[in-house]
């Protein structure tokens, strides 16, 4: 599995307001650390149980996490950097996740800390058709009476390859299932610390 921890920090880096809706009011973001029901009212994870299964995992009590938006999707586009998997097609996903107190979301270090532990997780997974990518970004917390706080989030991707759709998405779940119990571990850990 490839591994890459990235910061984006820069003026015209993407940014995440959290809570969110989209502009046409299709979609928005579900607490689901809360209410865990909520599951049922995104589409992605109706549509994709290993993405379902990681959902339910991250914003679980043991998780230091939450999610706040998520997408899937299958492409035949292989970028130059893909090649070394010699597959013909990707399966895909991103999670958006912050830490679910406020402390920890205005803390760079720690956000930091946690994707670099978690890059020395992975790299120790077998060498399988797969990669993940863990951005550092900046998001805006916005509390009751319209306070906004800075802080940051993770966007997590993480990709599959194979040689048709079925190879492709089985190697993603794989994967994915491999980084929920990377994530969750170092939430145990982290527990047990305090």
């Amino acid at each position: 599995m490839e591994v890459e921890l990235t910061i984006e920090l820069g003026a015209d880096d993407p940014t995440l307001a959290i809570p969110w809706t989209d502009p046409e009011g299709r979609f928005e973001y579900f607490d689901l650390r809360r209410d865990p029901a909520a599951i049922n009212r995104i589409e992605e994870a109706i549509a994709f149980p290993g993405l379902r299964d990681f959902l339910n995992s991250v914003n679980s009590s043991p998780s230091n996490l939450q999610s706040a938006k998520c997408d899937a999707w299958f492409s035949d586009e292989i970028t130059e950097e893909e090649l070394i998997f010699g597959a013909k097609c990707k399966f895909g996903s991103y999670v958006d996740l912050t830490f679910h107190q406020k402390a920890p979301q205005a803390s760079f270090p720690l956000h930091e800390a946690f994707g670099n532990r978690l890059m020395e997780l992975l790299k120790r997974v077998p060498e399988m058709p797969a990669s993940v990518e863990v951005i550092i970004r900046r998001a805006h917390y916005e509390d009751a009476a319209d306070a906004v706080r800075e802080g940051y989030y993770f966007t997590l991707y993480v990709f599959g390859f194979g040689d048709d759709e079925g190879e492709a998405r089985q190697a993603w779940g794989i994967a994915l299932r491999l980084v929920g119990h990377a994530m969750l571990q170092m939430s145990a850990a982290r527990s047990t610390k305090q």
